[in-house]
């Protein structure tokens, strides 16, 4: 059963066109205001429960929508545009989701999946420890089997949706002594509360709420794990140990292409605003788009930005094709991220004092970019990786 459904153009038009809608008539009124207050966005997650986001790439025997990397990059970029946090509340969600799509059993798909899809659950890919970031090898967090369950011990932290959310793909340590390391990793689903009752269940707690520079409105926070016990065969995906370094790795890559398509919607709006306001905007008795070097900059910022949207392009056509794409999904998020931070920058300066004030979106734009050179791995990771398939795919 492929995963993907591929629209035709006049299907996906649709979609895109309908959710441009939302976002001018729903998500631009509050976006700001929102965004100041620090504010988790109940009402604009409630819409997109229903306009089917937390089941957009979930195969529609589940409940989903099954859209293609190639479409949801396009969702994700426009909805960026105006608020970039609405984005990784269902970007979050959805690597949860397909570590469970890609490599769950048959039954944990037919359990899980539609409690996903529907956003009855929700929730985020457990990675992140306060010692384990990029070297994902070097977590702590233990699972210990016991019979039909499994105990786990150990604190997450930097997950999105931890607060709000429901529950976590888990990534634990299963075999401690396994050498190499990856190899006694596994994940697991653990949820917040009982999936069938809704109560809450024993063993897991939030930690703090994280505060942060930008990446407002979804919830950054800790989990605390002591004690706590899941199913064995219904949370441990795949109902194998030892591959859970090899599904976390292959929930990244859609999460890498997110964060490109995120990159490009920050810098899209930021070189739009630019733009605009150097036409309206006059010294020395004429509009500063008349100013060479502001043209130089607007030039440039053009330039990289469109580069940008075809890398991410390239990269979700890759996945759609069932390619191994960490390659080119390092390649699309590595060059979007560093464009979103420059041409994020460049707006500010172009905007002069009032790229500074929380009036003008510009401000947040400069805040929210720099996590996209971090979020779902390093950019120096990303150049990395982009070497050495660079070299394994072009043997001397």
């Amino acid at each position: 059963m492929a995963d993907t459904t591929y629209l035709s153009e006049e299907d996906e038009r649709q979609i895109l066109d309908s959710i441009q809608k939302w976002i001018e008539k729903k998500v631009a009124p509050v976006a700001m205001k929102l965004e100041h207050d620090n504010e988790w966005p109940a009402d604009l997650v409630n819409d997109m429960t229903e306009l089917g986001l937390f089941g957009a790439l979930i195969h529609p025997d589940y409940g989903g929508l099954g859209l293609s990397a190639t479409t949801y990059s396009k969702i994700v970029t426009m909805i960026s545009e105006e608020w970039m946090s609405l984005s990784g509340i269902f970007n979050s969600h959805l690597m949860m989701s397909i570590v469970v799509q890609k490599f769950g059993t048959d039954k944990q798909k037919e359990y899980w999946l539609p409690k996903f899809a529907s956003g009855e659950l929700r929730g985020a890919l457990g990675l992140t420890e306060p010692d384990a970031g990029t070297d994902l090898q070097g977590i702590r967090t233990a699972a210990r089997r016991q019979g039909d369950k499994y105990i786990v011990n150990g604190t997450k932290t930097w997950i999105s949706n931890a607060i709000e959310g429901h529950c976590v793909a888990l990534l634990v340590k299963t075999d401690p002594e396994a050498s190499p390391r990856y190899k006694g990793m596994s994940i697991l689903i653990t949820p917040k509360i009982n999936p069938e009752t809704r109560e809450p269940l024993k063993g897991i707690k939030n930690g703090r709420k994280l505060e942060k520079l930008g990446y407002k409105g979804i919830d950054s926070g800790e989990f605390i794990f002591e004690d706590y016990e899941c199913d064995a065969d219904l949370c441990l995906v795949g109902g194998e140990e030892g591959q859970g370094f090899f599904m976390a790795t292959g929930g990244l890559e859609i999460g890498r292409i997110n964060v490109a398509a995120r990159s490009v919607g920050i810098a899209r709006r930021a070189l739009r605003e630019s733009v605009q306001y150097s036409q309206i905007r006059k010294t020395m008795g004429k509009p500063i788009c008349e100013h060479q070097a502001i043209q130089l900059k607007l030039g440039e910022m053009a330039a990289k930005t469109r580069a940008s949207e075809l890398l991410v392009q390239d990269a979700a056509a890759a996945y759609d094709r069932g390619e191994r794409v960490d390659m080119e999904a390092g390649m699309a998020k590595y060059f979007a991220s560093e464009t979103a931070v420059e041409v994020a920058t460049e707006a500010m300066r172009i905007h002069g004092g009032y790229g500074y004030s929380k009036e003008y979106v510009v401000e947040r734009l400069y805040r929210d970019a720099p996590l996209m050179c971090i979020g779902e791995g390093t950019n120096e990771m990303q150049r990395m990786i982009i070497a050495k398939q660079l070299v394994k795919r072009n043997p001397a």
